[in-house]
């Protein structure tokens, strides 16, 4: 990949916002935001889409372990388990996002604690006239971008009633410095395994995931999809092997990525070698990503760090511009 190519197609230079993440993170997790203490809550309510949705992704995997239950609102109404133990949180980078505006004005209504993040806009006025407890947070090019802006400020905001220590956060902070070298546009050679991952893509991927890794795979999914504009399927490789893996049975221009934790439930690592072992036999082409060890956190956002570089990259090599997304605007302005 040459420079000239990336400054060319990224012409509003997401690039530059990746290349600063790791110092992003770190500006938002020691940020002055004031943090918030809930007690006695045993369920909380991430509500956002887009790039917000998938920082509630992220929030699901790192409370999977704990005991208060999580529930994931991408759409309009909230649970009707919402009640006086329930936090919910609702997270629109834009301020303006419709779907988390009406869910933030259910939620105002019912007897539950409640918090906003937002990068101002409608969500904004609503948490001022109502008087709502809310976080301004600068966004950053787009809301896939202010990825870490908004995930570590919440993390700062939240960490009281978060089951995830200081040193763990800023040891995924310290990852996403070490990979930066490597995937960064400081590193545009063959060296680079995002641009590797980028040039091997040349159909529809498919990446098979474990369960703790889903807001990964969902969030390349979703990265290709907006950056690189192709489709993309995901499918937890559990579930896969009772009815997915058939489709493999004819020929396909699907490329299957097989996404692997370091360290996976005994049974999904049989699972994925003997998947391997089928593909191989069957001359069927695949990648096999693995993640890095560490905390949950860490596993996740330095894979993420990743995938949003090669959907950037994969966009420049198929000249495209990661940024523009025609697609929604034409919906949301018929909405």
């Amino acid at each position: 990949m040459d420079f000239s190519d990336l400054k060319k197609y990224d012409s509003f230079e997401m690039y530059k916002v990746y290349d600063d993440w790791p110092n992003l993170a770190k500006d938002a997790y020691s940020s002055t935001l004031e943090s918030e203490n809930f007690e006695g809550i045993d369920h909380i309510v991430f509500a956002g889409m887009g790039g917000s949705g998938a920082i509630g992704d992220l929030f699901s995997s790192i409370l999977s372990k704990s005991n208060i239950h999580v529930t994931l609102v991408k759409g309009y109404l909230l649970p009707k388990t919402v009640d006086e133990n329930t936090l919910v949180v609702t997270i629109s980078v834009s301020g303006n996002t419709i779907e988390t505006l009406t869910a933030l004005e259910s939620a105002q209504k019912l007897d539950c604690h409640l918090i906003a993040f937002c990068g101002g806009g409608k969500m904004e006025q609503f948490c001022i006239e109502n008087k709502i407890d809310f976080r301004k947070i600068e966004s950053i090019h787009s809301p896939r971008a202010s990825f870490v802006t908004f995930g570590y400020s919440i993390l700062n905001v939240l960490q009281n009633i978060l089951p995830i220590d200081k040193e763990d956060i800023l040891s995924s902070i310290d990852s996403l410095s070490k990979i930066c070298k490597q995937i960064s546009s400081n590193n545009l050679s063959d060296t680079n395994p995002a641009i590797n991952l980028a040039n091997w893509i040349s159909g529809i991927p498919l990446i098979y995931y474990p369960h703790g890794l889903q807001s990964a795979a969902i969030r390349l999914k979703s990265s290709l999809q907006e950056n690189s504009k192709i489709h993309t399927i995901v499918e937890d490789v559990i579930e896969a092997c009772h009815n997915g893996v058939v489709a493999w049975e004819n020929d396909s221009e699907v490329q299957p990525i097989l996404l692997q934790g370091a360290d996976d439930y005994s049974k999904t690592k049989e699972r994925f070698s003997i998947i391997g072992q089928y593909f191989r036999e069957n001359n069927i082409d695949f990648k096999i990503i693995n993640s890095v060890d560490g905390n949950i956190l860490t596993k996740i956002i330095s894979l993420i760090y990743l995938f949003d570089y090669v959907s950037i990259y994969r966009a420049v090599l198929s000249k495209t511009d990661p940024s523009p997304v025609k697609s929604i605007n034409y919906i949301k302005d018929k909405l």
